[in-house]
């Protein structure tokens, strides 16, 4: 598994950097999630949609609506991932979710976890 590295900081040799294996599959993440569902073009499913949840209430936020919209998403657009579990922490006084996403590497005995941090600003 390889990605270039979205940073698109430069090697010395003028070439960009690589996200390899495991590092790769939590930056596909990562962007899969923070994408809002019709961003994509042509690829109108594609997206986790998680900033939708910040013009919520989050004293009401549902826990197992957040873990079936993420599982969905990792098993319909990232083929290289199981996912196996998710938590969120939810901090109302500064508009912000923390979310914590388990996984799998596929076809490795390898585990992952990507955390992320979605705030909504005044």
């Amino acid at each position: 598994h390889k990605d270039l590295d979205l940073t698109f900081t430069a090697k010395e040799s003028k070439d960009v950097y690589k996200k390899t294996e495991a590092s790769s599959i939590k930056q596909g993440i990562k962007n899969l999630l923070m994408t809002n569902e019709g961003e994509k073009p042509f690829n109108f499913s594609f997206g986790g949609n998680l900033n939708s949840f910040l013009f919520e209430n989050l004293d009401d936020l549902d826990e197992d609506e957040l873990t079936d919209i993420i599982s969905t998403a990792i098993s319909n657009h990232e083929p290289r991932a199981l996912f196996i579990n998710t938590k969120a922490s939810i901090m109302p006084d500064y508009n912000t979710l923390n979310i914590s996403v388990k996984f799998q590497v596929l076809n490795t005995l390898e585990f992952d976890e990507i955390n992320l941090q979605l705030t909504r600003l005044r």
